[in-house]
């Protein structure tokens, strides 16, 4: 199983969704950073269950922080995190070897690990596992604050309804403003239309996917490298470390197809004696690289597979079809809670660039 990231800055995520803790061993971190205890607690809680929109499943999410830190500074050490489970409700899952969940890992995962496999409450597979690597976004975001870069996503299409884009020109403080809406939007009517059709899907025991747009401003010109170390690729391994991510697309992605190059292309000019440029169809990358715009792109959030409408699968004891009828506590749709997930992996992204780009310190 492949749960270690990174070369400059490495991360390992370890844990189950049902087991005692899980956690994440961060190395490479800088030494000196102070560790703003409130920032990570409040970073942790959005990303956290039991909202009105997610699943009743109630934890903490503290996490205990065993390495790494001295005097509430960061020590050049490896960085330990452990993050209790305190709220399991294992026994919903005991068919889930035999009859696996549609559009979960079941199926695959017994096929790869055999009869030990362990897939209570979706195991390592689950999206619980993106709560250590919240912790180690909100340090690397603590991080990457000291060199003047913000990020923050909101959630931009739900079905056939959509929040409006982030400008060309977005700025550290819009960012910083919408990381305090309670429901991740642009514009406030977004938020009560969404709010609606997730209650909708949740009272009919279904779930809705959602597109999500994140920003992140600040990053100097030239970062990155081009071919296989490109800012694209460094972003795009950590968002399909998300389980519920299904497709990633760049500044204007997929609507270039309808594009005439004259149109796409993004013309630059000197603005406060500055290189920028006039749009920012491209998402501030070029060539593998930044541009010094800001840096957007969007990704596609899969509806959350645990639904409790009967659903066809299969009995692979008894080698024949069967009918599911999932239990237990799931978010009717994980796009409040994956905004500050996005986040977390693109400041791991980002930090890792910066340490690779020239080894700076604090």
């Amino acid at each position: 199983m492949a749960s270690v990231y990174g070369t400059k800055l490495k991360l390992s995520v370890f844990g189950e969704s049902h087991g005692d803790a899980i956690g994440v061993v961060i190395d490479g971190f800088p030494a000196g950073l102070k560790l703003d205890l409130d920032y990570i607690g409040a970073f942790m809680k959005r990303r956290a269950p039991g909202g009105s929109f997610s699943t009743k499943r109630t934890e903490p999410d503290i996490p205990r922080i065993v390495s790494g830190v001295s005097n509430g500074f960061t020590n050049g050490y490896p960085i330990c995190a452990v993050i209790e489970n305190t709220n399991q409700h294992s026994s919903s899952y005991q068919d889930k070897m035999t009859i696996p969940r549609p559009s979960h890992a079941d199926y695959a995962a017994a096929l790869k690990y055999g009869d030990h496999v362990e897939l209570h409450g979706g195991g390592h597979f689950s999206g619980r596992l993106t709560a250590p690597l919240t912790f180690a976004g909100a340090l690397c975001s603590l991080y990457l604050a000291r060199h003047g870069v913000e990020i923050a996503a909101h959630i931009k299409q739900i079905l056939n309804v959509s929040d409006r884009s982030f400008a060309d020109n977005v700025t550290a403080d819009e960012l910083r403003e919408l990381k305090g809406h309670s429901f991740p939007t642009l514009d406030p009517m977004a938020a009560e239309a969404f709010a609606t059709i997730i209650n909708s899907a949740r009272d009919k025991g279904d779930s809705v996917g959602a597109k999500l747009e994140c920003a992140a401003v600040g990053l100097p010109a030239a970062l990155g490298e081009h071919m296989f170390e490109s800012v694209e690729a460094e972003i795009s391994q950590l968002m399909f470390a998300i389980p519920a991510v299904k497709g990633i697309e760049f500044g204007a992605g997929f609507d270039f197809c309808r594009m005439y190059g004259s149109d796409a292309n993004d013309a630059y000019e000197y603005k406060d004696k500055k290189v920028v440029t006039k749009q920012n169809n491209c998402g501030g990358i070029v060539g593998g690289m930044t541009t010094g715009m800001p840096v957007t792109f969007s990704v596609a959030i899969k509806p959350t597979p645990s639904i409790f409408l009967e659903q066809d699968s299969v009995d692979m004891q008894n080698k024949c079809d069967a009918k599911l009828q999932i239990k237990g506590r799931h978010d009717p749709c994980i796009a409040v809670r994956a905004v500050p997930v996005i986040e977390a992996c693109t400041a791991i992204a980002l930090t890792q660039l910066m340490l690779k780009a020239d080894g700076r310190k604090l």
